[in-house]
């Protein structure tokens, strides 16, 4: 079992920061700081999905023998705030460049997506734990 873990933080209402193992990652406020303009949450979720479906498919690639020239990942997500908060369709275009037939990439294609964790969270539920801690002073 492996524990993955980020903090994230923001002051007086301003850009949220998340830390993580090896970086600080910093997540648009709806743009309301057009100074500290970023990838907003959405657009995270799919560049995860992206490089995600890019790692696995290179390694899934090497271990089927596939010369894989380059790999274009290309995502969509539909979001209708009237059906629901979330996305409601996500869309992803894999564009390989390699001389294998068809029939060799769709099983490299259904390999990747047995072995794409991101991939596997989102197509599938994912029991998630929401803690609320209140803040408060403590007097001894």
């Amino acid at each position: 079992m492996k524990t993955i873990n980020v903090l994230g933080y923001s002051r007086n209402n301003e850009q949220f920061v998340v830390k993580t193992e090896n970086t600080d990652v910093r997540i648009s406020n709806n743009n309301r700081f057009p100074e500290l303009e970023g990838p907003n949450p959405f657009e995270y979720i799919l560049a995860g999905l992206a490089g995600c479906i890019n790692a696995v498919g290179q390694n899934v690639a090497a271990e089927l023998g596939i010369n894989l020239k380059s790999l274009q990942v290309e995502i969509t997500g539909t979001i209708k705030p009237e059906e629901r908060i979330g996305f409601n369709k996500i869309e992803i275009i894999l564009k390989p460049s390699t001389d294998v037939s068809l029939k060799v990439l769709q099983e490299w294609l259904k390999s990747v997506q047995q072995k794409c964790p991101i991939y596997d969270n989102i197509v599938n539920p994912t029991p998630v734990e929401l803690i609320l801690f209140k803040e408060y002073n403590y007097a001894a």
